[in-house]
């Protein structure tokens, strides 16, 4: 059985985004779509009812876009254990309280078994200090978390 990834609102959002003028986000764009089309069909992908949420906020027609490309996933519900395990990330500190759907998405793919989170979230996911101290958390809970990244980091050699 192949590795399973939770898709973060994050990499729809930049998968289907107009490009960017700055050129870094332009870069990040771009290897989204490669991650997308050539990695993806590699993995188990995964999504949550809390990336749905997010997804589907904000301009109509790129909403559409973005609901569109997570259509056919499976879709973890967000129960009370998940919330739980969030509001534990959220104790820590390490992300901050009113960032509570990144401490769901995490969250989500421990509970999910996921191996990966995927996300261009660098502030509250994808961060090397932060992520030490949610790990603390997780270790003392006895939770795995999955391998938090960004599709650059996830691209296979």
């Amino acid at each position: 059985m192949s590795e399973t990834v939770y898709i973060e609102t994050t990499v729809v959002s930049y998968l289907v985004a107009k490009p960017s003028r700055d050129l870094v986000l332009a870069a990040h764009q771009e290897v989204t779509r490669e991650w997308w089309e050539i990695q993806r069909p590699l993995y188990q992908c995964v999504t949550s009812v809390e990336t749905l949420r997010e997804a589907s906020a904000g301009d109509p027609t790129m909403a559409a876009e973005r609901m569109a490309a997570l259509a056919g996933f499976p879709v973890i519900q967000i129960e009370p254990a998940i919330e739980e395990t969030a509001l534990s990330f959220l104790k820590t500190g390490a992300i901050p309280e009113t960032m509570r759907s990144d401490a769901i998405h995490l969250a989500a793919a421990a509970h999910a078994g996921a191996d990966y989170l995927l996300t261009w979230n660098c502030r509250h996911l994808a961060n090397a200090h932060v992520l030490r101290r949610l790990e603390r958390e997780a270790v003392t809970h006895g939770w795995q978390l999955p391998t938090v990244c960004t599709p650059l980091e996830l691209l296979s050699p």
